[in-house]
Order: structure tokens, then C-alpha cells, then sequence
């Protein structure tokens, strides 16, 4: 099974290991599911994490941890842009990022601003959600 995991899940995870989010990064670690990661999605990762205040790690402890992530990550190319799709153009990057790398699943805590990805036949769920089905 394959997911693409949305940085505000990986926002919530790194700031809570008693959450959904936190959960389903250990499962990802012991190779559950697989997370798919494009560089445009792991550029995110990084740019967001680093923001003061945003997670308790120090920048190269985020460097650290996302690179542990792309270690055990689907590293996909993505050759085929959807944009504009949806209202935020960095949600965009994540839908194509699921299209692109045939994943079931794409986990946000913002199911809504991903709803024209029924059309692509993805299931967008909630960390919780997702934990469920794991």
C-alpha cells in the first residue's frame, strides 16, 4: 500500500508522538505502507519544518529526519503536471505526486481542499482514517 503523507501531517507527528500522525510514521518506519516522495514534496518538508517554532527539532535535526524519510521512501519522477487543480498550488504538487505514483492514498488533515481528487480514483483520509486502515 502507498501514501503520500501531506506536511501538515508530518507538522503534527514531529509535535505529538502521541497522535495518529506520530503513529503512522512508525508504521511507515517498519515498512507497513510505503510513503511516496517526490523532491518537490521533500523540499516542503524541509522548508516548512525549519520555520522557528514550527516542530522541537533543530534545522539539522529536520534535515535528519527527512532524509531518514526519503530512506525509506517510493522516490518517484513526476513528468505530468495537473495544475491548476486545486485552490493552493503547493496542494497541487502533492495530488501529482499520488497520480504519479499510484498511490491509494494521499493523508491530510485537510481532506477538503483535496476534493478533485475523486477523480483520480484517491482516497483522502485523515491521519486517523488512515491508521484505521493499516
Amino acid at each position: 500500500m502507498r501514501a503520500v503523507i501531506d506536511t501538515n501531517v508530518l507538522v503534527a507527528a514531529l509535535r505529538s508522538r502521541r497522535g495518529a500522525a506520530n503513529a503512522i510514521l512508525r508504521k511507515a518506519a517498519r515498512k507497513r505502507f510505503e510513503i511516496a516522495l517526490s523532491v518537490p514534496l521533500f523540499c516542503e518538508y524541509l522548508d516548512v519544518l525549519v520555520r522557528p517554532g514550527m516542530v522541537p527539532l533543530s534545522p539539522a535535526e529536520v534535515e535528519e529526519f527527512c532524509l531518514s524519510l526519503a530512506g525509506i521512501a517510493h522516490l518517484q519522477d513526476i513528468y505530468f503536471l495537473w495544475r491548476p487543480l486545486l485552490p493552493d498550488p503547493k496542494d497541487d504538487m502533492v495530488l501529482e505526486l499520488a497520480v504519479a505514483s499510484e498511490a491509494r492514498y494521499l493523508v491530510t488533515f485537510n481532506a477538503g481542499d483535496f476534493r478533485p481528487a475523486a477523480a483520480f480514483q484517491l482516497r483522502v483520509v485523515t491521519p486517523a482514517q488512515f491508521l484505521s486502515l493499516l
